[in-house]
């Protein structure tokens, strides 16, 4: 099946990961903002459309190594997968990010005052996303694999305490808009990681240290945004019919 101006960013992306790729090179919120079709892109010029549709499509008629396709995956791997790579990548992630920001900022800071800024806008990250991951481990995971336990042995279902599982969904969905908007925020500060002129090292380390740390968050929002999330919906939906 090809893709048109009709398809939905997040479903074509939760279809084919590669085409990932192809949003990143474009400039398109694959995650955050994925509920959108692609002629609902904010500035996109039919000619420009066109482009993208095509690199799109020259994704899905490439048959070598089709990528991992984790709409097959069950509910709790996936849960697990999320947990393992992304949330301990982010663990690792921000106090090392955050000490090279302080010495580029202090070594620096005086001749690019956007380097501050960065570093206000990542320690708000790093904090809210600490949080954001502990609701997901302690409520939103631990319900997703009882509901995968309870569908496979057929026992009943047990609403929990937050009502629907739309609810924390939903608020997870919001934290993962502030994100998308903080690293959009940077990606623009710097220039698009860019490091300026006859940086040093250590200037150019925290820049692409930032960039691959935006690339991940990308991919962990979308496979819980487009992909675990609609579905743990499904499931729910299916387990509270059957109570009825």
């Amino acid at each position: 099946m090809s893709i048109d101006s009709h398809a939905v960013i997040g479903d074509i992306v939760a279809n084919n990961y590669k085409t990932a790729e192809v949003f990143r090179t474009y400039g398109v919120d694959f995650c955050c903002k994925g509920n959108r079709t692609l002629k609902e892109i904010k500035d996109a010029d039919e000619i420009w459309l066109e482009q993208l549709i095509r690199d799109l499509n020259l994704v899905l008629t490439d048959q070598k190594d089709s990528g991992t396709d984790f709409n097959t995956w069950p509910l709790d791997l996936l849960a697990d997968y999320i947990e393992k790579k992304y949330h301990r990548y982010i663990e690792e992630k921000l106090p090392v990010i955050d000490e090279y920001l302080a010495k580029v900022c202090k070594v620096h800071g005086h001749g690019y005052n956007e380097l501050y800024k960065v570093q206000e806008i990542f320690r708000a990250s790093s904090e809210d996303l600490l949080n954001h991951m502990y609701k997901e481990e302690k409520i939103l995971f631990p319900h997703i694999r009882k509901m995968v336990m309870e569908s496979r042995s057929g026992l009943p279902y047990e609403k929990p305490m937050f009502g629907v599982l739309n609810n924390p969904i939903s608020m997870m969905e919001e934290e993962h808009a502030i994100e998308g908007d903080r690293y959009r925020e940077i990606s623009a500060l710097t220039n698009g990681y860019t490091p300026p002129p006859g940086a040093c090292n250590t200037f150019m380390v925290t820049y692409a240290m930032l960039q691959e740390f935006e690339e991940k968050l990308h991919e962990h929002i979308h496979l819980e945004n487009n992909i675990l999330f609609p579905k743990a919906i499904k499931e729910e939906e299916n387990l509270r019919h059957k109570l009825n």
